[in-house]
């Protein structure tokens, strides 16, 4: 007889069908409350040490929790049933460093080459401050988190170079203490903020016009709260030109089955 899953495993195994068959294609931020959920960057295997290094060398922005074998499209270490080529909600595919299209799976572009990088993800310490009373706004107006490059360059490593990508997440000064103090215990989720007040300070010159995703209100008395991003990657392919390279499409990460307290800090 087959084991019954827990609430949460039922969770995530359900999402990643829904998004494998298509039904779900949105962004995963708020879903599997409770699951970490990952970044993804997939890369031929004479690029992947380049970017292994890349990301030993930035961990607060690239944290590592899952490295496929070269050629395996499964993460066994991440989830029983988790194929690469379909459960992401929407891929980015890159040729030398431009972005070419995106997609919903990409199982006739998987290659025998083929390493698939899975990051930490800001997603997976939402929980932990919902929990405290302290829904990030991007939860509360159902869009995705607001990302943003800016001009806090990154280690370079290999052919992998450029600057940091964040999250902006507002909060009123006691409560971005406490949001603070929070995700300090998550550094495989990028962990505590890289920066909170003036924008124009790390190079943003507009929190209604963000890089990636969508805007978020901002209320009187509210100062914003950046997070480094696993979307930095995204800037350093554009910078190493690698010829062919596979994303997630920001805010629609990998679910995964591992929780988000097994990584934490306490």
């Amino acid at each position: 007889m087959k084991k019954a899953l827990s609430p949460l495993l039922q969770q995530t195994s359900d999402l990643r069908q829904a998004i494998r068959s298509k039904t779900h294609t949105g962004v995963t931020s708020g879903l599997a409350q409770g699951a970490m959920q990952g970044n993804v960057v997939i890369l031929p295997a004479d690029w992947a040490n380049d970017f292994l290094l890349y990301c030993q060398k930035n961990p607060v922005s690239c944290p590592l929790i899952g490295v496929s074998e070269v050629g395996d499209f499964r993460m066994p270490e991440l989830g029983d049933d988790i194929d690469m080529r379909h459960d992401i909600p929407e891929y980015y595919v890159y040729r030398n460093g431009e972005k070419v299209e995106s997609r919903s799976d990409i199982e006739d572009l998987w290659q025998d080459d083929m390493v698939a990088f899975v990051l930490g993800c800001s997603f997976s310490f939402e929980h932990a401050l919902s929990q405290a009373g302290l829904t990030p706004r991007n939860i509360e107006e159902d869009v995705n988190v607001s990302m943003f490059e800016t001009n806090i360059a990154t280690v370079p490593a290999g052919r992998f170079f450029g600057n940091t990508v964040v999250t902006m997440r507002p909060y009123v000064p006691k409560d971005a203490i406490r949001a603070i103090q929070i995700t300090t215990r998550f550094p495989k989720a990028h962990g505590s903020p890289l920066h909170f007040g003036s924008p124009q300070d790390i190079g943003i010159k507009d929190l209604s016009r963000p890089d990636y995703g969508d805007a978020v209100s901002v209320k009187d008395g509210e100062v914003p709260v950046f997070w480094a991003c696993g979307v930095t990657p995204q800037v350093a392919i554009r910078n190493a030109k690698p010829p062919i390279c596979i994303t997630h499409a920001p805010g629609k990460m990998l679910v995964t089955d591992i929780l988000d307290t097994d990584l934490a800090v306490l």
